[in-house]
């Protein structure tokens, strides 16, 4: 079994696609627990996209905009993409290990769907 990486709060960027189609997005990275329970709550708008890590369920309650919100496996491939209303509680993704959030509609213009794999530079 391959040793865990210890993710730090953070910057860094989130790279969707490959070659001439590659997109790079601003990513605020939440690795402590305290992070992780805060998240996205109270904001009105974000810039680029939110890395919860380890994570593999998400809620919106007190939430302020609706957020799309991708599972990612340890391999960092896509294994779901929901939009999720303010005041919703997301089903755990069993083999989730880190969730994406951003706007909603963000993630789609990015090219994050199943299937694709990311990439998350750390500053």
């Amino acid at each position: 079994m391959g040793r865990r990486r210890r993710w730090r709060d953070g910057a860094g960027t989130l790279v969707v696609g490959e070659g001439l189609d590659r997109v790079r997005v601003p990513l605020e990275i939440a690795g402590s627990y305290r992070a992780r329970t805060t998240g996205l709550l109270g904001r009105g708008a974000v810039d680029g996209a939110m890395l919860l890590t380890p994570a593999n369920s998400v809620h919106t309650f007190r939430m302020r905009m609706p957020i799309d919100v991708a599972y990612v496996d340890r391999r960092f491939t896509v294994i779901a993409v929901r939009t999720m209303r303010p005041g919703r509680l997301g089903l755990p993704r069993l083999r989730s290990r880190h969730v994406l959030e951003a706007e909603a509609g963000a993630m789609a213009g990015w090219g994050v769907r199943v299937g694709v794999q990311v990439e998350v530079e750390v500053e």
